[in-house]
């Protein structure tokens, strides 16, 4: 019987982590479903849904090797597949700041309020160090509409963040 994993590996970025892990799962037998891998700050993780005969702790054992070898540390939880029920968003919205405390919160926490499923968010550290700025971008799904996220938004920018929303068209071709 196959079973689903979520497999998280993270740690200090360096080229072939990404060759050295499919190839340990390949060699396992080890179906891949869908991954998230990026990098942050110096750091690398992957988050990769995996299907395999094998057990919990064996995914861990196929795997360590090359996790051990690389220095990453690893992390296995048993998921549901759910494959091919991927969710398209229908807005993008882009957010700079000065960095400060809570822009995170902040802003998640009013488009959750106006009906915003977050379906990806990237975020990274910009500017210099004496004047850092924080840039944000999120794609969801719009459950209420792009005018609720816009009037949600107004406490936002008037408190010196700049924020766009723009629509996203999916069926485009």
């Amino acid at each position: 019987m196959n079973h689903w994993y979520m497999l998280t590996l993270v740690g200090e970025d360096s080229p072939g982590i990404v060759a050295d892990v499919t190839h340990a799962l390949f060699e396992g037998g080890c179906n891949l479903g869908e991954a998230s891998m990026i990098r942050l700050g110096g750091n690398f993780t992957i988050m990769l849904m995996v299907q395999t005969r094998l057990s919990r702790i064996e995914l861990d054992e196929l795997v360590r090797p090359a996790a051990d070898a690389r220095h990453l540390l690893v992390h296995v939880d048993s998921i549901e597949g759910r494959l091919h029920q991927h969710a398209e968003p229908d807005v993008q919205i882009t957010v700079y700041g000065a960095d400060r405390a809570g822009i995170v919160a902040q802003v998640t926490g009013v488009l959750a309020a106006a009906g915003l499923n977050i379906l990806d968010l990237d975020s990274a550290v910009g500017g210099s160090s004496d004047k850092p700025i924080y840039i944000m971008s999120i794609e969801g799904q719009a459950a209420q509409g792009i005018e609720a996220l816009e009037q949600a938004l107004e406490p936002v920018r008037e408190g010196g963040i700049e924020v766009s929303v723009t629509p996203i068209d999916t069926m485009v071709g």
